[in-house]
């Protein structure tokens, strides 16, 4: 554009460049560090679902070893945390409509505390699935209520790193979990898979106390009719006043509240307490069906993949790639670890800068390769009757490229992109539907990976896995519209007139759109959607 034709902007006088800083004032604004600490107080919880699913994995050697139970019986034991966690999926959208955001992240951390403290404590095979069942009610509450705030909580300019928080810690904790197999598995067998168990308690009383400096989510105070406490929360999780004043508009018309309402308190309607939401979920309007459908497809597919069976069942995969010491096996699990926390960490700092389609797709395309070389090496390795060193080779790196992508984009977008669509009124119920969608896969794949490699081989479980993550690539292809830069309200409208054609043209074509629409417009353009 040139700058010589276009000094001031007709009418005001205003020099241009000055409007530009007015209607983008993200683009040099620093990351808001109150935002940052928020949400990564509130994604502390993910921790604990993390380090549950992580220390599992090797823990289940030791009390397969020390209660004498079957395959079977592991197989319950590993995956029927995601079944319990329905329960709290379940009932933590209407508990954070009523009581808040926050106080339901204390009530996951409390939850979750007791778990810990009751698998550590087992004394028998019975015992510790009372304990998982309590932990899972936990991480029920945990899925649903850390992407719902963080999503609630953070400016449109990095709402993809922060709401991708979650998911990191998701990530840590499998990590703490695996270095927690290893650390343990020296101690005697009765003792060792208790402590790994055990431990996991410390984080949650962390989590209680940092709660206490985290603000309400500021759309969760408005629908509740306390304008005062919502203005303070968005002036200071906002990148700039104008932006918390655009927030705050956004959000009143998303909650049907008349903008010329600006009093401290103002009253709402019994339905912005979360009655009637149900109504509306099972009879939605075209445009909430395709979101719906967009998010419950997203977290079906992430867990339908097949994630959860490498990072339950890693040290058993190794074992029939052929690394068979219990040391070697802890230590490859802990790499895969590695990898996943490290390429999430990457991922974080990619989602506001690329997009969500085109991560989410380079992700998917890259996990059906490393599926495809997984179970090839694991077919060639079955039937063979030597060692093959560098089938072996192929098996630990197509592992590790496997969660590596995964980790840039599958599994990071899926929670980000489901609280960036669900509507506002339905966000916190609606995120229980998908997050139960998410569960009950995870459950499905947990509880029946061990069966299946005995009826089509752990070759064949995974080629079925590649499988899946084609026909899931075809769905993100056809089916998600790009959110990037879009505020939570605006939502409605990008699924009204999505279509896949012309998402991929988008972009290509997205400067010149911007650039037109600046020179045309005399008004404010909001904050965040471009």
């Amino acid at each position: 554009m040139d700058g010589r034709k276009t000094e001031t902007v007709a009418g005001s006088g205003q020099p241009l460049k000055d409007l530009h800083a007015e209607v983008n004032p993200v683009k040099k604004a620093p990351r808001n560090k109150y935002a940052f600490a928020s949400c990564m107080l509130a994604s502390m919880s993910s921790i604990l679902l993390g380090y549950d699913i992580g220390v599992m994995s090797g823990a289940i050697i030791f009390i397969q070893n020390d209660l004498k139970i079957t395959d079977t019986q592991v197989e319950i034991l590993a995956g029927i945390l995601n079944v319990y966690s329905l329960v709290g999926s379940t009932v933590a959208g209407r508990t954070s409509d009523w009581i808040g955001r926050r106080y339901t992240i204390v009530v996951a951390a409390v939850i979750l505390f007791v778990g810990a403290l009751l698998m550590g404590f087992a004394t028998n095979y019975s015992f510790l699935m009372f304990g998982r069942f309590v932990a899972g009610v936990g991480v029920g509450y945990a899925l649903v209520i850390a992407p719902v705030y963080t999503a609630e909580v953070s400016p449109a300019s990095s709402r993809g790193f922060l709401a991708s928080f979650p998911e990191v810690f998701i990530n840590c904790g499998i990590l703490l979990g695996y270095v927690s197999n290893y650390a343990f598995s020296k101690f005697p067998t009765h003792l060792g898979w208790r402590l790994m168990l055990g431990i996991g308690a410390v984080p949650c009383v962390f989590l209680a106390v940092g709660v206490l400096a985290m603000p309400e989510s500021p759309r969760w105070l408005v629908l509740q009719g306390r304008l005062g406490d919502a203005k303070r929360v968005l002036g200071k999780t906002s990148d700039s006043k104008e932006e918390a004043d655009l927030r705050l508009a956004d959000i009143k018309e998303a909650a049907g509240i008349p903008q010329d309402y600006n009093g401290v308190i103002v009253s709402v309607s019994k339905r912005s307490h979360g009655e009637g939401v149900w109504r509306e979920l099972m009879r939605p309007t075209p445009a909430v069906r395709r979101v719906l459908i967009a998010a419950i497809g997203i977290h079906f597919f992430q867990q339908a993949s097949g994630i959860d069976a490498v990072v339950l069942y890693s040290p058993r995969i190794f074992e029939k790639a052929g690394i068979h010491k219990k040391n070697d096996k802890l230590l490859a699990t802990m790499a895969v670890g590695f990898v996943k926390t490290l390429f999430i960490l990457v991922a974080t700092f990619f989602l506001d800068k690329v997009g969500r389609r085109p991560l989410l797709l380079s992700s998917v395309a890259g996990m059906i390769v490393s599926l495809s070389g997984l179970a090839t090496g694991l077919t060639i390795i079955d039937h063979s009757h030597r060692k093959l060193i560098w089938a072996i080779a192929i098996c630990l790196t197509t592992i590790l490229s496997y969660v590596a992508f995964f980790s840039i984009g599958m599994g990071p977008i899926t929670s980000v992109y489901s609280s960036e669509v669900l509507p506002l009124k339905l966000r916190a119920q609606g995120a229980g539907i998908v997050i139960a969608v998410n569960r009950v896969t995870s459950g499905v794949i947990s509880m029946t990976f061990l069966s299946l490699t005995k009826a089509i081989t752990t070759g064949g479980a995974f080629f079925l896995f590649a499988g899946i993550a084609m026909v899931a690539f075809v769905f993100f292809y056809t089916f998600l519209p790009e959110t990037q830069g879009k505020t939570l309200e605006e939502m409605d409208a990008l699924f009204n007139g999505f279509k896949w054609k012309s998402s991929m043209r988008r972009r290509n074509s997205k400067e010149e759109i911007d650039g037109n629409s600046n020179e045309k417009t005399n008004g404010p353009i909001q904050s965040g959607t471009s």
